[in-house]
């Protein structure tokens, strides 16, 4: 029986271990290091498992950005439709939200991880919990001999195929700390940075004060990047302490973060009122303000809260009032309010992270070309996906590629 070891309990080990469990050929054992599997899986559902998304499949590949063409073939064989018929066949259901992301009927993350657990041990796989991997025994063996630190001590652990899926670098207090780099070369590894993240930019202590945890509603943001190319999207953020975030910010922070590790700025502005053409909104502020004051002569545009709190950080009462007298520059900084935008927030706190084993280390699917039968699967690789369902897809498909894969290979 073919003895196969999965380091790392999240979507992409359970996956793989899923897929070869009915195979009598094979013998499943899932490691990790924490207490229990699929923590960060827990952390990331919630707010609302967002399993996958229903857009279009081109478009949905086109998501991945640089690294479309080499995820393109996972997907083909294991995509957002499949995705839901999975989910399904746990005698769950799903739904379509109103931004087309495909959520579990219940939005919760827990139902479904436990019934997927359920499974696995009904198919004969073996969970061992706290489990750290230590790197490995041997350089040449026609077994890998894993080793790891338990319990009980160390440990040497001998397998006939190794899936190595221990995740990024982000929320590394769920397990995902990106330590496994130290048992790779450096060759063989791109740096890790934050994805889908916030970014810090200062505002003044009023402003945080009044505002922190503050959403921004039906606003959109434009980036420009080092290219000069035009990056926009609608959608709605969050004032934070530090800067801002959210899912509006999330959707162009790889636009963002690679603009400022390039020519540390970058060009970004948001539309406070984009369902109003510069031209709508300024026959609006062009209309007497009479006896209103200036807070209650802006509400009566839609520029309140939040909004109104954005202009006086850039404006003192002064210029407010003058701007309010001269309609065409305070359109203009509605439509175009510039961000000033430092650094990415720390990987700790983002969505998921860029960077890992770089993919000319790997064949296809993401077996190691210096160490045969080792596969890396999920976040461990180079490649980043926006948020909307993309990133735990990817993973799914990826762990059904990299089994087909194994079985195919194997008597």
């Amino acid at each position: 029986m073919i003895q196969v070891a999965i380091v790392g309990g999240g979507p992409g080990g359970l996956m793989v271990a899923e897929q070869l469990a009915t195979d009598p050929r094979f013998k499943v054992t899932v490691y990790d290091g924490m207490p229990s599997p699929g923590r960060k899986f827990l952390q990331a559902g919630r707010g609302g498992l967002n399993i996958t998304h229903d857009m279009p499949f081109e478009q949905f590949v086109a998501g991945y950005g640089q690294q479309a063409a080499r995820i393109r073939p996972w997907l083909s064989m294991f995509g957002p439709d499949h995705v839901r018929e999975w989910v399904h066949s746990f005698g769950l259901t799903t739904f379509v939200g109103s931004s087309g992301r495909v959520y579990p009927q219940d939005m919760k993350a827990a139902p479904l991880l436990r019934k997927w657990l359920q499974r696995l041990r009904q198919q004969g796989v073996q969970l061992l919990m706290r489990h750290q991997w230590q790197g490995w025994d041997n350089l040449s063996s026609s077994k890998q001999l894993l080793k790891f630190q338990t319990p009980d001590g160390e440990q040497a652990i001998a397998a006939d195929r190794v899936i190595l899926a221990l995740g990024g670098a982000s929320w590394p207090h769920l397990g995902s700390n990106g330590a496994w780099i130290d048992y790779f070369n450096d060759d063989e590894i791109a740096p890790f940075l934050p994805a889908n993240c916030g970014f810090e930019q200062a505002w003044s202590p009023i402003f945080q004060q009044q505002f922190a945890g503050q959403p921004l509603k039906n606003v959109r943001l434009t980036v420009v990047d080092a290219q000069q190319q035009a990056w926009s999207q609608l959608g709605e953020c969050l004032i934070t302490q530090a800067g801002i975030e959210g899912s509006l910010i999330y959707s162009l922070s790889r636009m963002i973060r690679d603009t400022l590790m390039q020519q540390g700025r970058v060009q970004a502005h948001l539309d406070l009122l984009p369902a109003l053409t510069e031209a709508q909104l300024l026959q609006r502020l062009s209309k007497p303000r009479g006896k209103l004051s200036i807070s209650n002569f802006l509400k009566r545009t839609g520029i309140d809260g939040v909004r109104l709190g954005l202009l006086r950080e850039q404006l003192t009462s002064v210029q407010l009032n003058q701007a309010v007298a001269d309609p065409a520059e305070l359109t203009g900084l509605l439509k175009h309010y510039q961000l000033h935008l430092t650094q990415p927030r720390p990987i700790a706190e983002a969505i998921s992270s860029a960077g890992g084993v770089r993919f000319s280390q790997v064949d296809g699917v993401g077996q190691l070309i210096t160490r045969p039968g080792c596969y890396c699967a999920g976040e461990m690789l180079d490649w980043e996906a926006p948020t909307g369902g993309f990133l735990l897809t990817a993973v799914l498909s990826q762990s059904v590629a990299v089994a087909q894969q194994i079985k195919s290979t194997v008597p």
